[in-house]
């Protein structure tokens, strides 16, 4: 059962002030989902896309990171396309580097659940969206 109920105020300025979103999961792969979301989010959201993945393959043409440990440079929205058993490792690690890179915002993918992850995360002082997709999100929002 779903306790985190997504606040609809906190999904619309996520998807509509420009910021940097690491795309946990996001490779060159086009087939998996996080390709065309990603480009969804740089191109029809202008938000800048930071692919981290186990290979640090690059994407849309920006450099690859392993993992966010890696990151060199600011992120505002770490969005998780990873499954719900792996996905509270990457929360705990957005919590870990939240400082560090300037997290404020964890965005968990259509199908992506984990209550204990959301509530660490809202305990750190992060935003938390669960189980839902940009892509999906912003023509509901007509953006």
């Amino acid at each position: 059962m779903t306790t985190h109920v997504n606040d609809p105020g906190t999904v619309r300025r996520l998807l509509t002030t420009r910021a940097t979103w690491a795309v946990v999961g996001l490779s060159e792969n086009r087939a998996r989902a996080a390709y065309g979301v990603a480009r969804f989010l740089r191109d029809r959201l202008g938000m800048a896309i930071v692919p981290v993945n186990p290979r640090g393959e690059g994407a849309h043409d920006a450099v690859g990171h392993k993992k966010l440990a890696d990151v060199p440079g600011l992120v505002d929205v770490v969005d998780c396309f990873v499954n719900s058993r792996r996905v509270g490792e990457v929360v705990d690690d957005a919590i870990a580097e939240k400082d560090r890179l300037g997290i404020t915002a964890v965005w968990l993918q259509l199908g992506v659940v984990d209550e204990a992850a959301a509530e660490r995360a809202k305990a750190a002082g992060l935003e938390v969206v669960m189980d839902t997709c940009p892509a999906i999100e912003a023509p509901r929002l007509g953006l």
